[in-house]
């Protein structure tokens, strides 16, 4: 039997997460049965989908439970193995407790490499974002050479790849973020054409008329409320929107309202499709191949941030959603 240490969800949060939400305890783990394996787990994901599965609400499946470990992307390491498939000693990842230790059957678990790259970049530029970047702009956006796209939240962990793969398709890529380091580091690293500051330009659509004067052709949508609702009425004819997420709304007591003359859609002839990308792990390898050597090759930039600490996901996570990080948030348990 192993001690280890959790975080549990004590309370659904209404309106913003407060730290009353968390819990941290300490358990003891039960000895491993057949096909079970314990992994010592090193680095975990913080997304920001998982403000609205705190909420017990049925259009967010599955939702978490109260008293029980919150669950995200991790990578780790077998400490003890009764599994065939997985040995003592390798590095695997998959959808794991808020934890020290966590007791897995093997199911949706892929072993990596650790090698040649640092492990927390499977969680990030070689993992899920990287991952809903590619299917978002390659399966919706579809830029086309000549095209303009924008990119909400651009240098997020899922945005600051996005951005890249519409540039390396010809487009003109426009974004946004909420910090001027940020803009700068997307212009200047990500290659990004133009890319203004969300929190200090109050009219949205002044500077989305200023840097998108031929209207916007695609949308990778990260950040919803009044951001889209400005890209919403600048889309050209057949533009086509990739709802990936919608931050700025996640904490909202009361549900926004959608943009107006929704007739809109029909008039340009748009196409408007949100996504979960795990619904979509059959093209992982797809990805991997395309995407992943990009990455080991350096033509693609990508920035993270690491907390240190499982103690401290309460309150990387809180951060989060306050737009605190820069690129893919990575907690760093051992």
């Amino acid at each position: 039997m192993t001690d280890a240490v959790q975080i549990v969800l004590a309370k659904r949060p209404t309106g913003d997460v407060t730290p009353d939400c968390f819990r941290e305890e300490k358990v003891t783990l039960p000895a491993l049965g057949d096909g079970q394996l314990l992994i010592r787990q090193r680095f975990l994901s913080l997304d920001p989908y998982m403000r609205p599965r705190m909420t017990e609400l049925r259009s967010y499946t599955p939702p978490f439970e109260l008293d029980k470990p919150l669950t995200g992307g991790s990578v780790g390491e077998v400490a003890e193995s009764r599994n065939s498939k997985f040995a003592k000693g390798d590095t695997v990842m998959g959808l794991l407790n808020w934890s020290t230790h966590t007791v897995h059957d093997g199911k949706g678990l892929r072993k990596i490499d650790p090698a040649g790259v640092p492990l927390s970049a499977y969680l990030g530029v070689l993992g899920m974002p990287a991952f809903t970047a590619w299917y978002g702009i390659q399966h919706i956006c579809k830029p086309k050479a000549g095209e303009t796209v924008f990119v909400s939240a651009a240098t997020g962990a899922v945005g600051q790849v996005a951005g890249q793969l519409a540039k390396l398709a010809g487009a003109r890529v426009v974004g946004c973020a909420g910090d001027e380091d940020k803009c700068v580091w997307a212009v200047r690293e990500a290659g990004y054409d133009a890319c203004f500051n969300h929190k200090t330009e109050h009219d949205v659509g002044a500077v989305l008329d200023k840097l998108c004067p031929q209207g916007i052709d695609a949308d990778f949508e990260n950040v919803g409320g009044r951001i889209f609702h400005a890209v919403f009425e600048r889309l050209n004819n057949f533009g086509r929107v990739a709802f990936c997420g919608a931050i700025s709304e996640y904490q909202d007591q009361t549900p926004m309202a959608g943009p107006p003359k929704m007739f809109t859609i029909v008039q340009r002839r748009l196409t408007l499709q949100g996504f979960i990308v795990s619904d979509h792990v059959a093209l992982m390898g797809e990805f991997v191949s395309e995407v992943g050597g990009l990455a080991k090759d350096g033509k693609l930039k990508s920035r993270e941030t690491v907390i240190d600490g499982l103690a401290r996901a309460p309150e990387a996570f809180m951060g989060l959603l306050r737009g605190e990080n820069f690129g893919k948030l990575v907690v760093k348990i051992a």
